[in-house]
Parts: structure tokens; sequence; C-alpha cells
């Protein structure tokens, strides 16, 4: 799944044919796509806005407009593809900007899971989903101080509550490993008996993790791809995920993997004791 650095990676890679372009018609062919508005209200309202910029909060793209703003979120597998207009549509593409340079970007998703919404500009931020969410990474308010208010009462595993949103916004499964893995945490350790010490090492670790897959351009998983043209290379960088049976290269000790709340675990039984 697209976690933080593969939409900022996305988010870069588009800027740079978007920002200016006027959004002259839609070909909308999966509307549950579409949170918000209706479907209908979605294709009426975004024709003849213009794209000012792009941002990201968390998870989410966002794109702003004359009057709103558009999210997306790319879930397990969605991603960007810039067509000639009039171009055949494959059948995983679901939606089609068409843009005053006559080309059309394309939202393409195997899965169909990936969700937008638009929402007016000054309504956006006080809305679902952006008001729920946590603090970036590089918060200065993400400190040891606001991470032990918000696990004091957990009792689920670190792990678990790394992949919080509402704690802090855009790491996912990938990188929650990664993160864990050099701060030296068992991914099973309860939040709430997370030392203050580790979680400064989390705090340091998430922000150096998630800037050198930013500098790399993601991680690239299965067949996610940032844009067209640009693959991650974080993967060359991963001491955990995805290793299992490999020698931890710390220690030497063999990668094991688990299951934490679902979702595939991997770490050090040495180095995360």
């Amino acid at each position: 799944m697209p976690e933080l650095p593969e939409v900022e990676t996305v988010k870069e890679a588009l800027k740079k044919k978007l920002i200016n372009r006027k959004i002259v018609g839609v070909l909308l062919s999966y509307p549950k796509l579409i949170e918000t508005p209706t479907a209908q209200e979605f294709v009426h309202q975004i024709v003849g806005e213009t794209i000012h910029n792009l941002e990201r909060r968390g998870k989410w793209l966002l794109l702003e407009l004359d009057h709103y703003y558009l999210l997306s979120h790319l879930r397990m597998e969605g991603r960007y593809v810039f067509r000639t207009q009039g171009d055949d549509m494959d059948k995983h593409e679901h939606i089609a900007f068409i843009l005053d340079t006559g080309e059309e970007l394309r939202y393409k998703d195997t899965r169909k899971f990936g969700r937008m919404h638009l929402i007016e500009k000054e309504k956006v931020w006080n809305l679902p989903p952006l008001i729920d969410l946590g603090l970036e990474p590089w918060d200065a308010h993400l400190t040891v101080s606001y991470l032990q208010k918000k696990l004091k009462q957990k009792i689920i595993p670190i792990k678990t509550s790394l992949l919080d949103q509402s704690i802090i916004a855009g790491i996912g499964n990938i990188y929650a490993n990664e993160i864990l893995f050099l701060s030296k945490i068992k991914p099973t350790k309860k939040s709430n008996q997370v030392k203050p010490k580790e979680l400064e090492k989390i705090i340091q670790n998430t922000r150096q993790v998630l800037t050198d897959a930013i500098i790399k351009g993601g991680t690239t998983i299965r067949s996610y791809e940032s844009s067209e043209g640009v693959h991650g290379r974080f993967q060359q960088n991963l001491f955990v995920h995805g290793k299992e049976g490999e020698p931890c290269r710390y220690c030497g000790t063999t990668i094991q993997k688990i299951t934490v709340g679902g979702r595939g675990t991997y770490y050090c039984p040495k180095c995360q004791k």
C-alpha cells in the first residue's frame, strides 16, 4: 500500500505537469470511487476548475483547485497515468480528467480500493478525512509528551499504534516495521509500556526513515508505481520488511515474520527483544 513517501513522490511527479492546468471534462466509469459528493455532483463541480497546487496530508494526495480540494487516496495499488485525449480506457482506469493540454490524467486501480473526495476549500480542513488525521512526522508538536498522552491508555501492540493515522499520519506497514527495527523495539510490545527513551527513538527513526524513503522515491511493492516512469528505490534499503528467513544485517539472526493486528510483521528476535 502506498505510504507517505510514495504519495509524496506521486505529488512531486504530478506537479510537473498539472500546475495551472484546467480540467475541461471528466470520464467516470466507476462511481464508487467518489466518496463525497455524489458522483454526478463531483463531475459537475470539478469541470472548469484549474489546478493550482498539489499537497499531501498523511497518505492523502490533495489537488488545490479554484473552489475545491480534490482528495485522493491510492489505497492498495492506485496510481496516476497520463494518456492522450481519446485513447481507449484500460479496464482498470476508472476516471479520466481531461485537461486543457489535450492530455488526460487517469486514475488506474486494479483492486478499485482507492477513493476520492471533492470538498470546498474553506471546509476541507474541518471535515473528514483530514480532520481525523494525527500529526505529520516532522511536526514540531510530535514529541515524547505527545506520544505518551496518545498511548497511555493503549494496551495494543506498538506496531498497531504506529499504523493509527489519528496519532501519526502517513506511516503504513512497511515503514512501521523498519522504524521499530531501527528503534530496537519488539512490534508486540504494549503501547503504554514503551519507555520515553524508546518513544524518542521512534520519533527520530520515523523522520529518518521517511526522509530517506522520499529521497529514493519510496518503496516499490508488487505493482505499485508512483507515476509512469517513477519507481521506488528504497526497497533496496529495507532491513526487515519482506526479509523473512534472511539474516539480520546487524546481528545475523534470522528475520522472523508474525502477524500483528492482521498485518504481516517482520522483526529481528535478537535486536528487538
